[in-house]
């Protein structure tokens, strides 16, 4: 019997549906491992296919490549270490998300998820059929505890796999980032060894798909709960460990922890890595970026650079009469210190062009927010023509607080292929870009030291729509704003619980006409980096016809249309 077992921690970046390009990640995983002597690869959850890859399950097609890919893939185990991964896999004749040991040239066992989780943005329930209370696989001479993700989260199945002799508990991810997630993580697992008394692997996936960020951080913990080892996060890593058995359960040497990531860093990082993944995965040569000298897109600029390098991040000013000197003049700064292209190209034109176009149809009316709009529109046009002519997609730079209370401008600020921060709120920006400019995050591709103006931070925010605007013309201080909107969206606390927390109900009472009023908009924005618990998308899935709010919402004073 085997008493000594050596297993690598494989923390890959797979692309949804890129059966080949996942394929070879793992064939390099396994040659380091080899290198290594190790007995054992362990991938991610769905590694083969990518995570999630939702509603391409329903097509048997996809599920034919899968498991032609699989075939090749455990041929190269006859000489190599055994492998362990996630795979989309067809049980009679139902598909399940499943963990397959490939051993000896051949698929040797298998275990399908028991528990398929269904809330969030997660409906696995759609596409896979349960799986049942798992058992130990036989390896070696062991009995490896398989969970998938779910399960581990769940009572019930680490228990079944200690029943039947599990000898170390083995769990395969793609648990998203959230903030405060990774204690989460650490938590339920160590609620797992307490439960079973065995020690465990746990491999998760790194990368962006779509919304989604994996923030990997895999690591492993002994019987007794401490953490042996932990990877890097939102970075592709690999780790081999030396197991033995230790009264009866398999056990590892203390090995090198890298940090968690959690709070400002680690927010940062996944917008880094979010959006990486998604100019990266979807073949655009770079973004396209509306520079107007606020905040919002200085600290949007900053994070592309940081993930392609200044060379693929082209930036535009679009100044109108009322765009003031210092939004000029920080533009450039931030331009200049970032090292990117940035160009001008002025709107006035456009907006005598719509002011004549239109002034019989607007003939008795005066001048209200739709002449506002038409500016925000024209910038919209100007940025996705320079999109269309040069494939750079445009990246849109509003916040969670804005896109919160619908203070954003349909086919205008709101255009764009992808928003970094979709899930950030307002008073985080300023944190973030304070952050940045005395941190310069590992694989950061932009330069170190201040790459912000401080006036950009310091300044009020504003449109700058018209004489003299600010953000606090239209809105609730930033920091009350988001207060509550934390409150009412994360939170989903009562009306009266906000109140009762010390915030005003008149106040409290219009941000949450404004949020119900904006759902329309929601619907129509780009998609996000993920940050929080509820992000604006399947976190959180409100009817745009609402009549429950209807009658709040008549005397709404909503911010832009």
């Amino acid at each position: 019997m085997t008493t000594n077992m050596k297993i690598g921690m494989a923390q890959i970046d797979p692309t949804v549906g890129d059966v080949e390009g996942n394929l070879e990640k793992i064939r390099a995983a396994c040659v380091k491992a080899a290198a290594e002597g190790c007995d054992l690869v362990v991938g991610s959850e769905l590694v083969i296919s990518g995570y999630p890859p939702e509603d391409l399950v329903m097509k048997p097609i996809f599920l034919d490549a899968i498991e032609e890919a699989v075939g090749r893939l455990a041929e190269g185990t006859a000489g190599g270490p055994a492998l362990l991964i996630g795979a989309p896999w067809r049980i009679d004749g139902q598909a399940r998300n499943a963990a397959l040991l490939l051993e000896g040239g051949a698929v040797a066992a298998l275990s399908a998820k028991h528990h398929l989780p269904n809330y969030g943005v997660f409906d696995e329930v759609r596409v896979f059929a349960p799986g049942p209370l798992p058992e130990p696989l036989e390896f070696r001479g062991k009995k490896l505890g398989v969970m998938v993700c779910e399960d581990m989260w769940r009572q019930g199945p680490a228990a079944a796999l200690k029943e039947n002799g599990a000898d170390i508990l083995i769990v395969i991810n793609g648990s998203p980032f959230e903030t405060d997630k990774l204690d989460e993580r650490l938590s339920f697992a160590r609620e797992r060894v307490e439960e079973t008394g065995l020690g465990l692997v746990y491999v998760n996936q790194v990368g962006g798909q779509d919304e989604l960020v994996f923030d990997g951080a895999s690591f492993v913990l002994g019987p007794d709960g401490g953490m042996r080892a932990r990877l890097a996060p939102f970075a592709e890593d690999f780790l081999a460990l030396d197991f033995s058995d230790a009264e009866g359960v398999l056990d590892c040497a203390p090995g090198p922890v890298a940090e968690g990531g959690d709070g400002n860093p680690a927010i940062y990082q996944a917008m880094v890595l979010g959006l990486r993944d998604y100019v990266n995965k979807n073949f655009f040569p770079g973004v396209l970026i509306g520079l107007s000298g606020g905040i919002d897109s200085a600290l949007s600029a900053v994070v592309a650079v940081d993930a392609l390098g200044p060379e693929r991040v082209h930036c535009v000013m679009m100044p109108s009469p009322y765009t003031s000197r210092d939004s000029l003049e920080d533009a450039a700064a931030l331009a200049e210190a970032l090292g990117i292209r940035l160009d001008s190209i002025g709107i006035e034109p456009a907006m005598a062009a719509f002011d004549e176009m239109l002034k019989d149809a607007f003939v008795g009316h005066g001048k209200d927010t739709t002449e506002e709009n038409i500016q925000a529109r024209s910038r919209g046009i100007t940025l996705m023509a320079l999109s269309n002519k040069f494939g750079h997609m445009v990246l849109s730079t509003g916040n969670k607080s804005e896109m919160s209370v619908g203070y954003a401008t349909l086919y205008g600020d709101m255009c764009g292929g992808y928003s970094v921060l979709k899930d950030v709120y307002k008073t985080t920006v300023f944190a973030l870009s304070r952050w940045r400019n005395q941190e310069r995050p590992a694989g950061a591709l932009g330069p170190a030291g201040a790459v912000m103006p401080e006036r950009i931070i310091t300044k009020p925010p504003s449109a700058e729509l018209k004489p003299g605007q600010t953000d606090q013309d239209s809105l609730p201080p930033y920091d009350v704003l988001d207060d509550i909107l934390h409150r009412l969206i994360e939170g989903d606390m009562a009306i009266a619980d906000i109140v009762a927390g010390g915030h005003d109900r008149d106040t409290v009472m219009r941000v949450w006409r404004m949020v119900n009023i904006a759902e329309y908009k929601r619907r129509q924005a780009p998609p996000g980096v993920k940050i929080t618990r509820r992000s604006f998308g399947r976190d959180r899935r409100y009817p745009i016809t609402n009549s429950f709010t209807g009658a709040l919402a008549r005397d709404h004073d909503g911010g832009r249309d």
